[in-house]
């Protein structure tokens, strides 16, 4: 039975993706060759490693004892890679992150750009997920590094303080809300929304929130990003629901109002949240302090 780095690494892909297609897109390889590889694992081990439906792909249990072992041999790699890479003048390791889209909007963007500048030979490999999932997926060890909402359960993971914030909704400033101070999201379902794409994880999370009151999220327009909603919003396209710290960036140079969001799931505390710190790669710890390091900006008023 052979099966290498390459094999392993394609099969957690695909195990975390849920779909062959998506799994070989990350292993960097085309979508036949994946599907060649599976089969010559499946047929070394004598056994099926994938269900197949319509919604993507499982592991079986084969699959899952497979996939446990794949993660440990992988991180043990990994590890080898970062301690021989200041040897050999290369990358010394590579991390793996996770993040809900406000930190990764809002917060990682500045906080990795120093991190990387002061490590050259380290990459970040990172992904954004809803908040819950994170959890799950750091619990199972597919990632080093989540950056989660702090109501997020997270049951035995080490948590770490990152950043404070919280929602509001933003619309233009002749529209018939702006007059108000505050309001709760179940008030907003009737009028038209300005939102990021549809798969992106605060899109997911407030389409979440408002199936749960009954209610489904007009979305007219989806966006990549929560400035571009903001500059939407200005036009009259609809409401939005953004960061605060976006939305008082906005407001310097857009005709918008910013309205606090009255649910108590509108403040973001986000935190880090890891498996076990001590067990972590060498440059992932650093990061880790890297972040706990930088002071969160101050904050100003949400109202304007």
């Amino acid at each position: 039975m052979r099966i290498d780095f390459a094999d392993l690494s394609l099969f957690r892909h695909i195990a975390d993706a849920g779909s062959i297609t998506r799994g070989a897109e990350r292993a960097n390889l085309a979508l036949a060759a994946a599907s060649t590889r599976i089969r010559n694992m499946e047929e070394a081990l004598g056994a099926p490693l994938l269900t197949r439906g319509r919604q993507g792909v499982t592991p079986t249990q084969a699959g899952r004892t497979l996939l446990q072992h794949a993660r440990v041999i992988l991180a043990q790699g990994e590890r080898l890679r970062e301690d021989l890479g200041a040897y050999a003048g290369g990358v010394a390791g590579q991390i793996r992150l996770l993040s809900n889209t406000n930190a990764l909007t809002e917060f990682l963007p500045e906080v990795l750009s120093l991190f990387l500048t002061e490590h050259p030979h380290v990459s970040v490999d990172l992904e954004e997920r809803l908040s819950d999932e994170i959890v799950g997926l750091i619990a199972e060890g597919v990632a080093d590094i989540g950056i989660v909402a702090g109501t997020v359960d997270a049951g035995r993971l080490m948590r770490y303080p990152f950043r404070s914030d919280r929602f509001v909704l933003v619309v233009p400033k002749n529209h018939e809300l702006a007059p108000r101070a505050e309001v709760a999201f179940d008030e907003v379902l009737g009028h038209d929304f300005v939102g990021l794409e549809r798969n992106s994880a605060v899109q997911r999370f407030l389409a979440d929130k408002a199936a749960r009151v009954g209610r489904p999220l007009r979305l007219r327009v989806q966006l990549r990003s929560f400035e571009t909603v903001c500059r939407v919003v200005e036009f009259g396209v609809g409401v939005g629901i953004v960061p605060s710290s976006t939305a008082r960036r906005a407001v310097k140079t857009m005709a918008i109002k910013i309205i606090d969001l009255a649910d108590a799931w509108a403040v973001r505390d986000l935190t880090i949240c890891v498996r076990d710190f001590d067990a972590l790669a060498p440059y992932a710890r650093q990061l880790v302090e890297h972040m706990r390091a930088k002071e969160p900006p101050q904050r100003g008023s949400n109202t304007q």
